[in-house]
């Protein structure tokens, strides 16, 4: 027995049980990682895509595993070992301090930069007033040339 919804659901069956298992992420091993890596990086660029197919995988895994690789955290006890190592660091949730943190800095790197302009214009508009003063200085005190 079904029942049809108006949402757009996929039916289910009259006991409530989805009779289609949800399919499981895949965990790749440090090691697995590693290797991989490896063997893409010294493949030939014509058989990059053809590792990447035989193994099932994405060319941001690799990218991801790369960076984490280079970083240090490819492998490290303690680390998340899921589908894609740099992606799951990135998922952990910051404190609304650490959010907050994050934000100010933005800010105050921000706020340092139109501070050093407004002082350049400043220095600018200093220099120009001097040489307009200095000129007004002279022109008064040449004396025009008379007409005979």
């Amino acid at each position: 027995m079904y029942v049809s919804t108006s949402s757009g659901k996929q039916p289910v069956s009259g006991d409530g049980v989805d009779p289609a298992p949800k399919p499981s992420r895949r965990v790749f091993s440090p090691e697995y990682k590693r290797a991989m890596v490896a063997e893409y990086e010294n493949a030939a660029n014509g058989e990059k895509g053809a590792i990447l197919r035989r193994e099932g995988l994405y060319s941001s895994h690799i990218i991801e595993w790369t960076r984490a690789r280079d970083a240090g955290q490819l492998g490290q006890v303690g680390t998340p070992v899921t589908g894609s190592g740099a992606a799951a660091g990135s998922r952990v949730k910051k404190s609304a301090e650490q959010v907050e943190l994050e934000k100010l800095r933005r800010q105050n790197e921000k706020l340092q930069a139109e501070l050093k302009k407004t002082r350049m214009a400043l220095d600018i508009m200093g220099k120009a007033h001097a040489l307009l003063e200095e000129l007004s200085e002279s022109a008064d005190n040449d004396n025009p040339p008379k007409r005979s």
